[in-house]
């Protein structure tokens, strides 16, 4: 071990609930990149996976054999020097580094889970942020790194308690084994019915396109892509399927092309978009709706696992088709380790992220997930948009967000609840503040990536819908904030 003086400190802004991420070049430079790399070998040299396990300066007992770690990275302009320090950090901390190049996240999660005697990855990736945006994501053992453990992981950096040694690099070609395993998606999909679909496929000069590519040349049917030639500063449009001005190229082609639906995804691939061939958005509560009776008929009873901003009829969707709907926080970390934690065959989350761990390892992947809803449609002898009509009517909002002072976003939060509380509402606190009601319900959460209050807001109809937002103005005004959109 090393005690290095006064160690590194990350700024403030870095350490976010899911992962970390920051500003290339003001928050975040390539010295935070080998202080992560260094206390990430140290953490699975010790053996350690849990805040607690060891207090920072003191010498824990390191593992005598090889520790393995894959290494990824998105397209930004700043990652390949984010993962040089990275690495540079891994291996003077002692950890063998399986260099994978350029990829989507799910891909450094596959490497993880399938290569054998690796016990952890990271993604550099600043996932659907502006492009002057980077960081990491993490996996330890099959299961998310975040939370309190980024935050350990920074403790450890503080203090210099790091581990020493000499690994070695080695660049590790996982595309081939991670395409052939996607292709798994579609083991069940009449052959004949594929070849008859005809999809768009919109990589966003995201991490996801080389794979992309790869992929839909092996498989049947008719594919038209859009800008998958990785570019870290996305000339085209931004990488966010979630944003509804990101999705106007692919729907267009959807329309210009008539192909029967397309799917988008974001900067690092593991969020989903989806285009229906009428045009329509299908929001990701209402994939995983659809989703929900295909995998249940399959695991009757199952546990499947959404976030607090979808919808009542998703959760409804779930109940109805013999499941048990399991209500989660927001993030890709929280629903996976939720999952975990209950046996879940399915989740998803609001931002796009579906999780198979049925016939998949429970990881949100994108192409994935658009790979079973090909194989859902064609099981379905019927169109996606038909598939989209047969789903209940819903009135809700967008996601609503609205910049709040950094001292306030969870002081508000509090406000309201107190008031919900004393007023007898029916609230759930898992995730902020959802308050639900004989007509719908609203949401009000603190996001765990920027300085901003979230909003989402549904009803039974379009007067409800009215009636909800307007209340949940009126609540913000109580503590001093005049909602507006940005």
């Amino acid at each position: 071990m090393a005690c290095l003086p006064g160690g590194h400190r990350f700024d403030s802004s870095l350490l976010r609930e899911y992962d970390i991420r920051g500003v290339y070049g003001k928050t975040l430079h390539e010295a935070d990149a080998y202080a992560v790399g260094r206390s990430f070998a140290t953490i699975l040299r010790c053996g350690l996976h849990e805040p607690g396990e060891t207090e920072p300066g003191v010498d824990p007992v390191l593992k005598e054999s090889p520790v393995r770690v894959v290494v990824g990275r998105d397209g930004r302009l700043s990652s390949p020097a984010l993962e040089q320090s990275l690495i540079e950090g891994l291996v003077e901390g002692g950890v063998d580094v399986l260099r994978l190049g350029v990829g989507p996240s799910p891909m450094v999660y596959f490497a993880q889970v399938s290569t054998e005697g690796v016990e952890g990855g990271i993604q550099v990736t600043g996932s659907h942020n502006p492009r002057d945006h980077n960081g990491f994501k993490f996996v330890v053992r099959d299961r998310p790194f975040f939370g309190e453990q980024l935050l350990w992981l920074g403790e450890i950096a503080a203090a210099g308690n790091w581990t020493t040694g000499q690994g070695r690099v080695e660049d590790f070609d996982i595309v081939p084994a991670y395409v052939s395993a996607l292709r798994g998606a579609l083991c069940d999909a009449d052959a004949d019915t594929l070849a008859q679909l005809r999809i768009g496929w919109d990589a966003g000069n995201g991490a996801a396109g080389p794979v992309i590519e790869r992929l839909t040349v092996t498989i049947a049917g008719e594919h038209h892509l859009l800008f998958s030639t990785v570019d870290g500063r996305f000339p085209n449009h931004h990488p966010d399927p979630t944003l509804e001005e990101n999705l106007a190229d692919l729907r267009a082609l959807v329309a210009s092309r008539n192909l029967d639906f397309g799917v988008a995804f974001d900067g690092d691939g593991d969020r989903l978009g989806v285009i229906d061939g009428l045009g329509r958005v299908i929001w990701a509560d209402q994939l995983l709706a659809i989703f929900v009776a295909d995998v249940l008929q399959e695991h009757p009873g199952a546990r499947i696992v959404g976030d607090v901003k979808m919808s009542q009829a998703t959760f409804d969707a779930i109940e109805r088709a013999g499941g048990v709907a399991v209500m989660a926080p927001s993030g890709h970390s929280h629903i996976k380790a939720r999952m975990k934690e209950t046996g879940a065959v399915l989740g998803g989350e609001m931002s796009g992220h579906i999780f198979f761990a049925d016939r998949w390892f429970g990881f949100d992947d994108g192409i994935y997930a658009a790979l079973r809803l090909i194989a859902l449609v064609i099981r379905s002898g019927r169109s996606l948009a038909a598939i989209r009509n047969a789903l209940p009517q819903t009135f809700a909002t967008p996601e609503l967000r609205f910049a709040v002072p950094a001292a306030r976003l969870r002081a508000v939060v509090r406000e309201v609840a107190e008031r919900v509380r004393k007023a007898g509402r029916n609230a759930q606190t898992i995730d902020g503040l959802r308050v639900s009601g004989p007509d719908g319900w609203w949401l009000l959460r603190a996001s765990n990536t920027q300085d901003m209050l979230t909003a989402r807001a549904e009803g039974t109809s379009a007067e409800s819908l009215e009636r909800l937002v307007a209340e949940l103005d009126d609540e913000l005004r109580l503590s001093g904030i005049v909602r507006s959109a940005t």
